[in-house]
């Protein structure tokens, strides 16, 4: 699986050893990476950036469970609140002690969790596979909003037309019921399509229904 170009990856883990060689490790497979040295620092981020951060380009986060401080588990916690884990996935990295509870963590929706010592090859593929989540959310959010753009763009009766469109009524019978002329039902028809970027009823019902 080929790494997303603008992908980045956070690093949190209190041992600067650790975070070096995990580092050192996204370089050689040019995935770029930030890093903090503690879950305080990168909740401080989180908190500098904004109440309602989103990730702007695909990301996922490699997340230490225990640290002095705020525990990697509380700043879990903090990434569920926010409903950050489809578009930030975390993956857990844990010493043997801390198994279960990564492995419950992973019930309560962390991507995965590695266990130190980690096979390289294994975790790049991990991450690789959360940033290719982490892409197709970002996807869906844009499309979403790009949908509701859209709709906000429409003009009362536009919506009406739509609505009845979608409905499969031909041209004839949306006139009758909208007490309009099929003329001014053709004209609403192709502003609907224009404005929301399709070419056709089958195709204006997918969008609506999310397909």
């Amino acid at each position: 699986m080929q790494p997303t170009e603008d992908a980045l990856v956070f690093i949190v883990d209190d041992d600067a050893g650790v975070r070096e060689a995990l580092a050192w490790l996204l370089r050689s497979r040019r995935l770029p990476s930030q890093s903090f040295d503690s879950a305080d620092a990168f909740a401080q981020f989180l908190n500098d950036s904004g109440a309602v951060w989103q990730p702007t380009q695909p990301g996922c986060l490699l997340l230490d469970v225990r640290m002095p401080g705020m525990s990697g588990l509380a700043l879990f916690e903090q990434l569920i609140e926010r409903k950050l884990l489809d578009a930030l996935p975390v993956i857990f990295l844990t010493g043997h002690a801390d198994v279960p509870t990564a492995v419950d963590s992973v019930k309560r929706g962390a991507f995965d969790f590695c266990e130190k010592p980690f096979s390289d090859n294994a975790l790049v593929d991990r991450i690789e596979q959360a940033l290719a989540r982490s892409a197709q959310t970002l996807q869906s959010l844009r499309s979403k909003q790009s949908l509701q753009h859209n709709l906000a763009d429409l003009t009362d009766r536009e919506r009406d037309v739509m609505h009845l469109v979608v409905e499969g009524l031909p041209n004839k019978l949306i006139a009758d019921q909208l007490d309009i002329s099929v003329r001014t039902v053709e004209v609403h028809r192709a502003r609907v399509f224009d404005k929301m970027n399709v070419k056709s009823a089958v195709e204006l019902a997918n969008l609506l229904r999310g397909e």
